[in-house]
């Protein structure tokens, strides 16, 4: 259980530094990587509701044997980015560099499984 602990508290730690500071490079991010974004109704929804999601590692985190069948939409939303990634780095659509920020996500998605198996011996 305490490596489910740690692997949800890193997850939520992680991912509230990584998006947060979405909310405030919304002209940066058009301009280092063109086209300027021109639906921010996406963007600002995507930034919000992934980092709510946040959130929901930090509760896992607090008790992973309750909260185990999270683990696996958790594993799902991780592994959909860096999936995506892969994707569209295949199709030449990302740059390899771009595809590789996906590496922490596909990890952490490695982490939630592993989590869900190692607390599945702990259910009462």
């Amino acid at each position: 259980m305490k490596f489910a602990k740690i692997v949800f508290w890193i997850a939520g730690v992680f991912g509230v530094l990584a998006l947060a500071p979405l909310y405030f490079i919304f002209d940066l991010a058009g301009r280092l990587d063109p086209p300027p974004i021109t639906h921010p109704q996406f963007y600002y929804g995507f930034a919000g509701v992934a980092l709510a999601f946040q959130f929901v590692y930090f509760v896992i985190a607090t008790d992973p044997v309750r909260f185990r069948p999270i683990m696996i939409p958790g594993a799902l939303g991780k592994a959909s980015f860096a999936g995506a990634l892969l994707v569209l780095c295949q199709q030449g659509r990302v740059a390899p560099q771009v595809a590789m920020t996906g590496v922490p996500d596909a990890l952490l998605a490695a982490l939630f499984l592993i989590s869900f198996f190692k607390t599945k011996a702990l259910r009462p």
